[in-house]
């Protein structure tokens, strides 16, 4: 049996920091993790920084220069999942961005036989709209967004019987309570987003099943004094909340009020789009061009269209830019959001898909292995 001992002054669990630890690693899977000083025999790689589990991200439009779209196939989704894997997320959700009928169709059948495929990082489906609401589009095309209708409510639970997991970001004008509920029953994880929803109307949609909010603050109905809007909805109650953690979609005081609100549930999104892996300046989305410039994606209109982030940045980010706990912003990364969609992921103990990535000291990625196989 082949086996690989990884050491390291710290090593992150999932949940705790565990200092001068051991990973052993087994065909492909996690064996143990016990102290330095007990680790059995075998090729051993000691490790500077801190070991973690391989990152779960739950929002990748894209990556290797590919956008997920109505082309996709099981390839093309595994060519997003690897880039993202080299990036440090070992765990994805691609994510359709608002498209037709006929995309949405097209990518829910690849991503069913990416799973059967068993396509490493592939661990469901993300469809951010078209149920959205076009008060509050962001870089979606508004003339695809609409209401749901019985036939792709119908389309929609049948694919959450058949993915790993299937993440959708709806709004509240454009789907009924009763179509949350039926989608949360099917086993589908409802994120509320791009949104201009009230307070009350977030708190009915969490009633009947919504689990989650996509890109906390962005695309979505604000904090006031009067009206607490979506923001207030996941400030003050049990909704879970994605952040692109990169100082520019939000404030750094903003980031940390919500952080200071919410000690648990928020977890770290790239929002990657297809330049990430590659050092392109531009891409095409839908018939729209996508500049690259200084570290932001943009429309020609200024409007930000997705992030230039990976989810080490945005590890990197919390803890030197913050001063968050590198238990927590690690955290946000791995064990919340494999929990939130189900995933046996995002933690180091035996019995689980050897999916790690090492820091270095001052938080950059150095290494990362998937299924015990260095990348």
């Amino acid at each position: 049996m082949t086996r690989l001992i990884l050491t390291a002054p710290q090593v992150f669990d999932g949940t705790e920091m565990r200092p001068d630890h051991a990973v052993v690693i087994e065909a492909g899977e996690i064996a143990a993790l016990l102290p330095i000083t007990q680790a059995p025999d075998g090729p051993r790689q000691t490790l500077s920084g801190t070991l973690a589990p391989g990152l779960i991200d739950l929002q990748v439009n894209g990556g290797a220069g590919i956008m997920l779209d109505g082309t996709a196939t099981v390839q093309s989704i595994a060519t997003i999942c690897a880039a993202h894997a080299r990036l440090g997320a070992t765990g994805i959700l691609p994510t359709l961005i608002t498209d037709t009928p006929a995309a949405t169709t097209a990518v829910i059948a690849a991503g069913i036989a990416a799973a059967k495929a068993k396509t490493p990082g592939f661990l469901g489906l993300h469809l951010e709209g078209p149920h959205l609401d076009p008060k509050r589009q962001g870089a979606h095309d508004p003339a695809l967004i609409r209401p749901m209708t019985d036939a792709d409510l119908a389309e929609l639970c049948a694919a959450a019987a058949q993915l790993p997991a299937l993440m959708l970001t709806l709004a509240p004008a454009s789907v009924t309570l009763a179509q949350i509920t039926k989608l949360t029953q099917a086993g589908a994880i409802i994120s509320l987003g791009h949104t201009e929803s009230t307070y009350d109307q977030a708190t009915a949609a969490t009633k009947a099943g919504a689990a989650c909010v996509t890109h906390l603050f962005n695309a979505m109905s604000q904090l006031g004094n009067r009206e607490p809007g979506l923001v207030g909805a996941v400030l003050s109650g049990s909704l879970h909340a994605g952040l692109i953690a990169d100082g520019l979609h939000v404030h750094p005081a903003t980031l940390r009020t919500a952080l200071a609100a919410r000690p648990d549930g928020l977890f770290l999104v790239s929002d990657a789009m297809a330049v990430a892996g590659t050092d392109l300046t531009a891409f095409t989305l839908g018939s729209r061009k996508i500049l690259r410039q200084k570290g932001r994606l943009l429309l020609s209109d200024g409007t930000l269209a997705g992030a230039d982030l990976s989810l080490p940045q945005a590890i990197a980010f919390l803890i030197t830019q913050l001063g968050q706990s590198p238990t927590r912003a690690i955290a946000m990364a791995t064990r919340i959001p494999a929990r939130l969609i189900g995933a046996d992921a995002g933690a180091i103990r035996p019995g689980t898909a050897a999916d790690l990535v090492h820091f270095d000291a001052n938080w950059g990625l150095n290494t990362v292995w998937q299924n015990g196989n260095r990348l």
